[in-house]
Formats: C-alpha cells, sequence, structure tokens
C-alpha cells in the first residue's frame, strides 16, 4: 500500500520556496548501502518523502512534481509504494533519462537545485554541476537537509549503543597491524599527507570494532583520519565503552563525531605548506572535500576496501563456520513450515519470517539479522526485493512458490541465503524456469578461470541456460559478503555493471552465486549461495597465469520437487547430488534432536 505523502511533500516544498533557499529542486539521494558514510541517513530520508523503502532509488522534489528514479530490482516494489503525488523513472529502459538528465532538460534556466553536501559524493557534485552549466543552472549546498527540517520532531534519533570489539578470534589481525599497513601505504606515497576513511564499513573493518545498535547493524557512525604517524577515530562519546577504549589503546585518539570538519578546516594550512594531499576515494562526500579543500585531496581507489575484501584464515574459517549453523536454521524452518502448512495452518508472510528469525537466534554466536527476510509467496515473489508488511502482506499459500530471501549476522561471519521452494505440486513452466536458473547457479559454482578475470567477465555463465529459453533476470549475479560486516561489500561482484569490470575476482574473496527469474505477477525464483575464492588446481597453466574456481559455504537443500531433471546433463545432477551429500553430512549434526527438520533433510538430500 502507498504512503500518502502529500503533507511531506508540502512541507518539503514550503522551505524550498524560503527566500534563504529559493530553490527549484531539492535531491534525496540514495544508493546500496554498503559504501559510503551517509546512506543509512539517505534511505530514511528517501522513505520518508517518498514511501519508497528500497534500498537504491534517488528521489528528485520540484517546486510542482517528484520523481523516483530507480532501477529493475524494484520497479515492482515503487509502483506499489508511491502514490499519486510521484512519478517513478524507471532506469534503464528506453527513453527514460538518467536524472542528471532529466535535471539538465526538464528544470527552467538559472534553477537552484539544492542538496545536502554530505550525502552526494565529490565527484557526482562536480559531474552534476558541469551537466548543469548547460542552462545556467546552480548546484546549492544546503547544510541542514531540508527533508530533516520538514519532517521535525517526528524523526528518529541516531542510535547510541555501545560500540563493540570485535576479538582477534574472528578478526584474524589485530587493528594496530592494520594500520601500520595502512601508513606504510601512505608513507610510500611521496604526495600523501594522509587518509580520510568515510566508508562505515571501511572504519569498522580496520578498527576491530562493531555497530551494536537495535537493528544489528554491524557499522556504526564514524569518520577516521589516518596519517603516516597517528590515526584519529571520530564517533560519538556516548557509543564508546572503557572495553573500547582500552581496545585501542593511546595510539588511537578518539574525537566526536561531528569533529571530522573543524579537523580538515585546520589541516588545510599544513597540506598547502607541506605540498602535500589527503587520499579519498570515489564515494567520499562533497562536504569532506568542501572542508579541507579540493586542491588539498587526492582521489584514488580505496586501499582498506581491497585489504578488507581479502579474507584471512580465521574470517574465512568464520565464513564456513557460520554458514553449516545458518543451513541449520533454514533447514528447522522450511521442514516447520511445511509442516504447518500441510496441516492447514494458516500462516502469512510475516510469520514465516518472524519464525525463521527464531530458529537463526537459538544458533551460537548469532547477533541478528543481515538484512529483512523476504518471505514472500506466489506474486509477492516476484518484487525483487520485497518486503512483507503485517497487514499487508499475503497469507503463505502451499500451491503457489515461496521465495526465501535472507541471512544472519554472527560473530564470526555474515549470511545470505536464498532458496525457492514449493509445499504442492509445481507447474511444468515453473520447474523449466527454476531448473534453468539452477542451471546458470551450478555453471558459476563450477567456473574456473585464469587469475586477472572479473566478475562482469562470469556473468554470462549465470544467464546462458535462462538465454535459451529467452529468460533474464535484472538483478545483480552476485556481490562480495562481509565478515560480520555488511551483507553487501565491495569493491568486486558479478553482474553486468560495469565497474565489476574494475575488480579481478582474487583467492579470499567472498561473492554471491544468485542467478533468478521473476515473473511479474506469478512467482519469482532465486537460488543464492555464499561462494570463498580460492586457488584451482589445473592440468595446465597456460600464460603462467594461475587459475581460480569457487568454494561454496552455504549448505541448503535446493528443492527437489521443482528441478526438472530432463534439462539437466549428467554433469549437473552429479553437482546436485554431491552439493546435497555434503549438505546432508555437515548439517545432520546440527539436527540431532529434532525430528522433524532431520526427516526432512533426508528427504531434500536423497540423490535424483
Amino acid at each position: 500500500m502507498a504512503t500518502i505523502t502529500t503533507s511531506h511533500l508540502s512541507g518539503l516544498r514550503s522551505l524550498m520556496k524560503e527566500d534563504k533557499y529559493n530553490l527549484q529542486a531539492f535531491l534525496v539521494p540514495t544508493e546500496d548501502a554498503h559504501q559510503s558514510e551517509y546512506i543509512a541517513d539517505c534511505d530514511k530520508r528517501r522513505e520518508w518523502i517518498s514511501g519508497f523503502t528500497g534500498s537504491a532509488g534517488f528521489a528528485i522534489v520540484t517546486l510542482d512534481g517528484a520523481y523516483l528514479f530507480t532501477d529493475g530490482r524494484y520497479f515492482l516494489q515503487a509502483s506499489k509504494q508511491l502514490d499519486s503525488n510521484w512519478t517513478l523513472m524507471k532506469q534503464g529502459l528506453p527513453g527514460v533519462p538518467t536524472w542528471q538528465e532529466f535535471l539538465v532538460k526538464n528544470l527552467s534556466a538559472n534553477s537552484r537545485i539544492g542538496l545536502d553536501p554530505t550525502v552526494i559524493t565529490a565527484v557526482d557534485a562536480r559531474q552534476l554541476t558541469k551537466q548543469l552549466a548547460a542552462n545556467q543552472s546552480t548546484l546549492v549546498p544546503i547544510y541542514e537537509n531540508l527533508v530533516d527540517l520538514a519532517w521535525g520532531s517526528g524523526r528518529p534519533a541516531a542510535p547510541l549503543d555501545p560500540v563493540i570489539v570485535h576479538p582477534l578470534t574472528f578478526s584474524g589481525k589485530d587493528h594496530q597491524a592494520k594500520l601500520v599497513q595502512v601508513q606504510e601505504h601512505i608513507k610510500a606515497k611521496d604526495h600523501a599527507y594522509g587518509i580520510i576513511v568515510s566508508a562505515l564499513d571501511e572504519v569498522a573493518w580496520l578498527f576491530n570494532l562493531r555497530g551494536n545498535d537495535i537493528e544489528c547493524n554491524p557499522v556504526f557512525f564514524s569518520y577516521a583520519l589516518v596519517t603516516q604517524d597517528e590515526a584519529l577515530l571520530f564517533v560519538q562519546a556516548e557509543k564508546i565503552t572503557q572495553e573500547v577504549q582500552d581496545h585501542l589503546g593511546a595510539h588511537v585518539v578518539l574525537k566526536p563525531y561531528g569533529a571530522l570538519f573543524d579537523e580538515l578546516t585546520n589541516l588545510k594550512p599544513v597540506l598547502e605548506q607541506t605540498n602535500k594531499k589527503l587520499i579519498v576515494n570515489s564515494h567520499t562526500s562533497l562536504a569532506i572535500e568542501v572542508a579541507v579543500g579540493e586542491a588539498n585531496v587526492v582521489n584514488e581507489r580505496s586501499y582498506i576496501t581491497d585489504l578488507k575484501a581479502i579474507k584471512n584464515e580465521a574470517e574465512l574459517k568464520g565464513m564456513r563456520d557460520c554458514h553449516i549453523r545458518d543451513g541449520a536454521a533454514l533447514v528447522a524452518y522450511f521442514a516447520w513450515l511445511e509442516k504447518q502448512l500441510k496441516a492447514g495452518v494458516t500462516l502469512d508472510e510475516v510469520d514465516g519470517a518472524d519464525r525463521l528469525e527464531q530458529f537463526r537466534a537459538a544458533q551460537p554466536q548469532f547477533v541478528g539479522l543481515s538484512f529483512d527476510t523476504i518471505s514472500s509467496t506466489g506474486s509477492n515473489g516476484a518484487i525483487i526485493h520485497y518486503k512483507p508488511e503485517k497487514g499487508e502482506c499475503k497469507v503463505i499459500d502451499p500451491s503457489l512458490v515461496y521465495l526465501c530471501d535472507s541471512g544472519g549476522q554472527y560473530k564470526d561471519g555474515t549470511t545470505d541465503v536464498t532458496r525457492t521452494l514449493h509445499f504442492g505440486q509445481p507447474s511444468a513452466y515453473e520447474k523449466r524456469c527454476f531448473t534453468r536458473v539452477l542451471q546458470g547457479h551450478i555453471a558459476i559454482d563450477e567456473a574456473v578461470f585464469p587469475k586477472g578475470t572479473t566478475g562482469f567477465l562470469l556473468d554470462p555463465f549465470a544467464r546462458h541456460a535462462l538465454w535459451k529459453d529467452g529468460l533474464d533476470f535484472r538483478h545483480g549475479t552476485g556481490h562480495g559478503v562481509g565478515s560480520f560486516l555488511n551483507v553487501h561489500e565491495g569493491p568486486h561482484g558479478i553482474g553486468i555493471r560495469i565497474a565489476y569490470n574494475d575488480t579481478p575476482l582474487a583467492a579470499g574473496m567472498t561473492v554471491t552465486n544468485e542467478p533468478g527469474y521473476y515473473e511479474d505477477g506469478q512467482f519469482g525464483i532465486r537460488i543464492e549461495n555464499v561462494l570463498l575464492v580460492r586457488e584451482a588446481e589445473t592440468p595446465h597453466n597456460f600464460g603462467d597465469r594461475g587459475y581460480l574456481g569457487f568454494e561454496h559455504v552455504t549448505l541448503v537443500p535446493l528443492g527437489l520437487n521443482l528441478i526438472d531433471i530432463d534439462l539437466l546433463s549428467p554433469g549437473e545432477i552429479s553437482w546436485i547430488n554431491a552439493y546435497h551429500a555434503e549438505t546432508r553430512e555437515k548439517l545432520s549434526p546440527h539436527l540431532a534432536n529434532d525430528a522433524d527438520a532431520l526427516a526432512w533433510l533426508e528427504r531434500e538430500t536423497s540423490p535424483l
């Protein structure tokens, strides 16, 4: 159901018209929530002003219109959540402009376009400024976010839950060693004074700290400034316990969260006198660049993100271990759900999601969910990033396809797994679509490729079987996964986004394998495992490059009654049987006290 946004938009437009602002448009940016310091606030603001709850969308509010730009993952969701005040702009479709093109082409000359400089990257701001010059329009930084002002006292306060220490047992490397590595990187660059760290997951990883708010978010609002001989951490004082202070030690200087901008302003003369620069990356906000001065920064690829992407042995062990426990929780849930449905018990999608969380919460080292569970039946499954809401969701129908995309945060790792099941008799068409998705999943899992290969180049493996039937999917094929960190982690991934061609896959990386097929108004299908990239043994080594392959750590039955065995090759049947044998062997000990779950596991992993 769409949220009525009339009063929200009216409040924002009233502010836009005030003489001190005099704006013809206001921007409410957002993007996938794993890269920059401002995203958590962006999502809340965009949701409040538009009603859209997806994790990727860009809102533009003008004096007489409101427009939400999003990609194919969210077309259905946005069409349901946006009210009549909003126009949905389906990015990527023919004839649909980018949000930048829209501003240039649709606003009158000499327009003033406002935005909070902390919620747009300096790179995007510079590009937009150049484009707006075509019609003499200007970008106007507004440090008091107008959506916040319009929202008023109803806006939730930032969480103040204490930060927690991520112990060496799970991190595998102490923060002092990480800081030394970063500082050596700085010293190796003649021009570098230090690095501004603004991505929340980079800060958490660098200092071996994790967030612990009511949403079980593993990151926390913070910045860091690392120089050749100093490390400053900017975080709200209320979030720092004595344990955290003892962990950080005297070599990390703690400063208030909001003090970063004064610190950068004070650094400007030092940088100018020494002819040194601060290293930032393409995700750094405009506000940071303005504070220190554009001439005093150099934009480089994030060294910390690259370090974080390669998991050490302790982190890899944690990922393997937590996925076994997580798999046991999912098997217990699916067995329970099937039993309830067959007994005629009425359960809606939220009931299912809540029960799954209970099964996960019973597992050792569980902290919380890694994202909101997508528990969807029938046509709701066709909404790629669907979130069920009590009173608005559907009753789970055993005669329809059921898609469950979910994950957990554990102290030793992060999980993200999707299974598509049918608790009745699927149609031949549903089985064919499912099997085509499964074939793409197997093709990625079994891939062997030379070092230097990117996920952009591997993406067709996941789509080849679907393309045979003229089918496809609009979402990415895979993303990195953090170690008790963000469930979406860069810089690598598998997909058709050109950014995935920038970072070769490397041993130690994690990446999901999640092809799918979504048929509007009917059903959704996705099969998702987390993979570890590892060295592959090959009979030859052409070009002396070395070769890589994958190790799957997600272990959950695939859904036998949805498989059309006639479509499968002998090799694919062999893979399925081997995967199910491994799943049965590793999960059975964790289900010894749950007879229903154990029986379900035995049945669902029986050989084809």
